[in-house]
C-alpha cells in the first residue's frame, strides 16, 4: 500500500454540515466538497439557496457540488442555470436519470456545451459512464460520480467496474471519475489504485486519517480497554459466586 502522502487522488468531503464543512476547508488535504438533498435534509437545512450561498461565501476557491431536485428534464434544465450561476467553482450535480428512468443526456449535453461544469452523480454501471461521456463537452471540466460503496453493498467488487470507468473516460481528458459513498478509509486507497481522479468521504472517514499506519498492537489494546470502560461506566455485573 503507498504511503498517504504519494497518493495522487484529490479528496473531496461529503456532507451538509456547515461548521464541518468550514471547519474541514482549514484542511489543505481536502480539495473540494459535495453534498446532495438528502444530506441537507438530515442536516436540517430548509433554504436551499440560503444555505448554498453561505457555503459559497466559506468556500470560495474550491470545487462544490450542488444537486438539482426536480423530476422533469425542463426543470432540471432550469434549476441547473440557476445553480451554475451562484458560483464559478460550482459543480451541478445531475442524477443520471430521473425517477422515472430516463435518461438525463440530454440537459448534460446542452449543460456541458454552455461551460456549465457537471457532476453526474447516482452512476452505477461502465454502460452509464458510456452514454454520459457521450454527451460531455470536451471543453469543459465534468465529474462523473459512480457510487462504489453502493456497489460493494449488493456484495459485488466495486474495484473492477471502477477500473472500467476510469478507462472509459481516458478518452475524455476533462472528465474526472469519483468514488461515490466511501464507507472506510481503505477506499481511499483503493480509490487511487484502480485510478480515480476524486473520492468524496464523510467527516467521519476523514476523520480516521489520524488512524493511518498506527500500531495494531496498540490499538487492540485500546479496544479491550474501551470495552471495559464502557462495562464499568454501565455498571454491569455478573454474579460468579
Amino acid at each position: 500500500m503507498k504511503n498517504f502522502t504519494d497518493l495522487s487522488i484529490k479528496i473531496f468531503a461529503d456532507g451538509a454540515n456547515i461548521y464541518e464543512m468550514t471547519t474541514l476547508y482549514k484542511n489543505p488535504m481536502i480539495k473540494g466538497f459535495t453534498t446532495n438533498p438528502s444530506l441537507m435534509r438530515k442536516a436540517g437545512i430548509e433554504d436551499y439557496r440560503v444555505f448554498a450561498l453561505e457555503v459559497l461565501e466559506a468556500i470560495p476557491d474550491r470545487p462544490v457540488s450542488f444537486e438539482v431536485f426536480a423530476d422533469n428534464l425542463t426543470d432540471m434544465l432550469a434549476q441547473a442555470k440557476v445553480i451554475a450561476s451562484w458560483g464559478s467553482n460550482v459543480n451541478v450535480k445531475i442524477p443520471v436519470t430521473n425517477t422515472k428512468g430516463e435518461f438525463t443526456g440530454p440537459i448534460v449535453k446542452e449543460l456541458s456545451s454552455s461551460g456549465v461544469q457537471l457532476n453526474i452523480t447516482a452512476v452505477f454501471t461502465p454502460e452509464q459512464v458510456e452514454i454520459i461521456a457521450d454527451n460531455l463537452s470536451c471543453d469543459t471540466p465534468a465529474i462523473v460520480s459512480v457510487f462504489a460503496g453502493r456497489i460493494a453493498d449488493t456484495g459485488l467488487d466495486p474495484m473492477p467496474i471502477m477500473s472500467d470507468c476510469v478507462e472509459i473516460l481516458k478518452h475524455f481528458p476533462k472528465a474526472e471519475l469519483l468514488w461515490a459513498s466511501s464507507r472506510e478509509l481503505l477506499n481511499i486507497f483503493q480509490a487511487d489504485e484502480v485510478g480515480c481522479h476524486i473520492i468524496t468521504a464523510t467527516p467521519d472517514v476523514i476523520g480516521k486519517l489520524k488512524l493511518l499506519e498506527k500500531d495494531l498492537t496498540e490499538f487492540s489494546l485500546e479496544t479491550v480497554l474501551m470495552f471495559f470502560d464502557d462495562a464499568q461506566e454501565a455498571g454491569y455485573t455478573i454474579n460468579i459466586t
